[in-house]
């Protein structure tokens, strides 16, 4: 049964690709061409299928393991099975969504966290940083704000970018939700100036921390939060 689902599904992947789309991801270093939201859709109508899932990931096609992620049972993964997937993951847009939509819904979160942040592969310990920043905005209890703030300080500039996003997303985050490190925040982005330059289309927020950290106050005051 599994079999036949999986080739029905990979057909259905196959008939949405886009060459347009494509293009538009391949220059974000993504390799596939499905729209997302048409994604979304094929995985509203599957629901939770964690066999069809595993099968979907082991194919090593994006689309197919972005659908994955999608209708899996992140409960159902131990925390080597995702150690591995994450090291499979190297396009960013299956990596994010492994680490957004099953990684951090796992019980294994908090040690896969630890273990990531350490991990000398720049791409693994981008997903430390990302669960970091989860924990930061969510569940900061027990972190050491003050050292990730050192480690930021002292590693952020030359990190390759992966990395370096990673770490000036969990800066930034810090900044905005606590409001005693908001200025030691502002004063490390401001002085190692990274993303400074980053080309924002009009109406979004700027990834520069110091700038970033200034709407996302601005907006909680204006809402009285």
């Amino acid at each position: 049964m599994t079999d036949a689902a999986l080739a029905e599904v990979t057909a259905e992947l196959a008939a949405l690709e886009d060459p347009k789309a494509r293009a538009v991801n391949e220059r974000h270093g993504d390799d596939h061409g499905v729209n997302l939201g048409k994604l979304r859709a094929v995985a509203k109508r599957l629901k939770t299928r964690p066999e069809l899932a595993r099968e979907l990931w082991t194919t090593g096609d994006s689309a197919a393991r972005l659908l994955a992620v999608l209708i899996c049972r992140p409960r159902a993964f131990g925390a080597d099975e995702l150690d591995a997937m994450l090291r499979e993951a190297r396009t960013p847009k299956v990596h994010d969504w492994l680490v957004t939509y099953v990684v951090r819904k796992s019980p294994h979160a908090e040690a896969l966290r630890v273990a990531w942040l350490a991990d000398p592969d720049p791409v693994v310990a981008s997903a430390g940083w990302a669960l970091t920043t989860d924990r930061v905005a969510r569940q900061p209890d027990g972190l050491d704000l003050a050292g990730l703030l050192d480690v930021v300080e002292a590693e952020m500039r030359d990190a390759p970018d992966r990395l370096q996003w990673a770490m000036n997303h969990c800066l930034a985050q810090i900044g905005i939700e606590h409001a005693e490190f908001r200025d030691r925040a502002i004063a490390i982005g401001e002085r190692l100036a990274v993303l400074k330059d980053y080309p924002t289309p009009p109406g979004c927020t700027s990834p520069y921390a110091p700038m970033w950290i200034a709407e996302m106050v601005r907006r909680q005051h204006d809402s009285g939060v």
